[in-house]
């Protein structure tokens, strides 16, 4: 039984969830963790599971995985096997059932449901590999064999992926920006509902150390590499939470004001952003839970000025007269987030860590829950549900 009301369309359908991989609790398994809260007996469908690496909650339900996960070193290099990613999801076979509901960024958008299914996919983007992020994943310097594969693959993924739009029925963005992606790419309109953050877990605190803080997948396009050079450069103390495939690459530019301490419980992670002088953001994001836990532990985010940043941190100048919760550079690279961090540090007494967790709130899994809830059961009964989306 869920442990939310559900409205008549939902109560008694048969829900599968499905989701690129788990193989992390980043901000893509925190929107399928809500999910899952709401739909507790549903089962869950991906390419690999690598045990252990998800919550409890997403662990303890039926988990069906895809030939990826008896593949070589498939749990460690996963991301090798992207050119085999769209057979092996439509190799999964789907129960019958009333609602498919996809949270995918890579092909779990791809799958096929069962006849008679209505199929929604929350989308946190269009495939960036292969699209709008190619060249931050595959250029000059990067990539290493597979920058020279990609080039014969990129067409043929990006066809498939287009092509395998009409398995939606109806798409939801993470984003304002993800939806424009969507219509650019797709040709198809999406409603916008952000993701949901656990506000409740984290609190401000009354003892604000000298550091500042990133936590983040460390991949080419987070961009950690500009925090990690500014805080370098000027000997700011920068903490870093996070693994992935740039570590090493990013040990190699660090001094020694930067820590690298991996991924860290979750407990701890609220306790490093209550304490933080601010939390750095520097990559452009389909959307970002990270800033906005920030915010409801009562600390500033310094974001680059696009993607969903823009519409989650409020600037000092804010035509609507909203409090401040952050401050924003307009360039990528070291020196305009140097530029922001200089401006934050003299601009402290304008952001209030009250202020900071009330906005926050408006982010609250619960408000994530009842927007969802309300969408579903409107697209299960058959009714309109994909307005024209504010550009």
């Amino acid at each position: 039984m869920s442990p939310y009301p559900l409205p008549p369309a939902l109560r008694g359908a048969r829900v599968v969830l499905v989701h690129d991989w788990l193989t992390g609790m980043r901000g893509g398994e925190k929107v399928l963790e809500a999910l899952c809260r709401l739909f507790p007996q549903a089962p869950l469908y991906t390419l690999l599971h690598v045990p252990g690496s998800v919550s409890s909650l997403i662990e303890q339900r039926p988990i069906r995985t895809s030939f990826v996960q008896s593949l070589p070193l498939a749990r460690r290099r996963y991301r090798h096997y992207l050119p085999i990613f769209p057979r092996a999801m439509e190799s999964l076979r789907l129960p019958p059932c009333d609602l498919v509901l996809s949270t995918s960024h890579c092909v779990a958008k791809a799958v096929r449901p069962p006849r008679g299914a209505v199929h929604v996919s929350y989308l946190h983007t269009p495939m960036r590999y292969i699209w709008d992020m190619y060249s931050d994943y595959f250029g000059p310097g990067r990539g290493g064999a597979a920058r020279y594969v990609m080039p014969l693959l990129r067409r043929p993924l990006q066809r498939w992926d287009v092509e395998t739009c009409g398995r939606v029925h109806h798409f939801l963005a993470n984003s304002r920006h993800v939806a424009r992606r969507i219509q650019r790419h797709y040709q198809r309109e999406a409603q916008v509902i952000h993701p949901p953050v656990d506000a409740g877990r984290f609190a401000p605190s009354a003892q604000v150390e000298d550091y500042y803080l990133v936590a983040s997948a460390l991949v080419p396009y987070k961009r950690v590499d500009l925090a990690i050079e500014a805080c370098t450069k000027t000997g700011r103390r920068l903490l870093v939470v996070g693994s992935g495939p740039e570590l090493e690459r990013l040990k190699a530019m660090a001094g020694p004001t930067v820590e690298f301490l991996g991924w860290v419980s979750d407990e701890h992670l609220a306790g490093l952003y209550a304490r933080a002088r601010a939390f750095l953001f520097p990559g452009e994001e389909d959307f970002g839970i990270t800033p906005l836990e920030s915010m409801a532990s009562g600390r500033p985010v310094i974001a680059y000025a696009k993607g969903g940043a823009l519409e989650t941190v409020v600037a000092p100048d804010d035509p609507a007269g909203r409090p401040a919760t952050g401050i924003f550079f307009n360039r990528q690279d070291a020196g305009a987030l140097l530029a922001a961090l200089e401006e934050f540090e003299a601009a402290l007494e304008r952001f209030d860590p009250q202020a900071l967790a009330a906005h926050a709130a408006g982010f609250d899994t619960e408000v994530f829950i009842e927007k969802i809830t309300a969408y579903l059961a409107q697209a299960l009964a058959g009714l309109d549900v994909d307005p024209v989306v504010e550009r």
